[in-house]
């Protein structure tokens, strides 16, 4: 070991004056594919077009946010209730556990129902 450090790298930026740092990017980084859109040549445009980011369809876009608050809710009482079926089992209330147990079968089911109301949302 000489204790010598290699020559620092020539800081690369676009239309650099050295020529070899001009060099096509698969060059450079082989493992790139050109996958992105530029490597095709049907690819005209890229990124969103005009409108982008609005609300195309705010009825739907309502219904889906519907949907999905009453999901998250059936969620977090599953939840709940897991919890305490299970602390209700541990204490040896088995008639409670029993009624925790239909519970969150019944709410799978209003999530099931929830999911199959419009297919077309999927």
């Amino acid at each position: 070991m000489s204790g010598t450090q290699p020559p620092p790298r020539p800081e690369y930026h676009p239309g650099s004056a050295e020529p070899r740092l001009n060099r096509p990017v698969a060059e450079r980084y082989p493992q790139i594919r050109s996958t992105s859109g530029y490597g095709d040549p049907r690819i005209r445009h890229t990124g969103p077009g005009p409108g982008a980011g609005t609300d195309q369809e705010p009825e739907r876009s309502a219904r889906l946010t519907a949907r999905l608050v009453l999901a998250l809710t059936v969620v977090v009482g599953q939840l709940w209730a897991l919890t305490i079926t299970v602390d209700s089992w541990m204490e040896g209330h088995v008639g409670t556990a029993w009624w925790g147990a239909g519970f969150l079968c019944l709410s799978f089911l209003v999530v099931l129902a929830l999911w199959r109301l419009d297919p077309k949302d999927r």
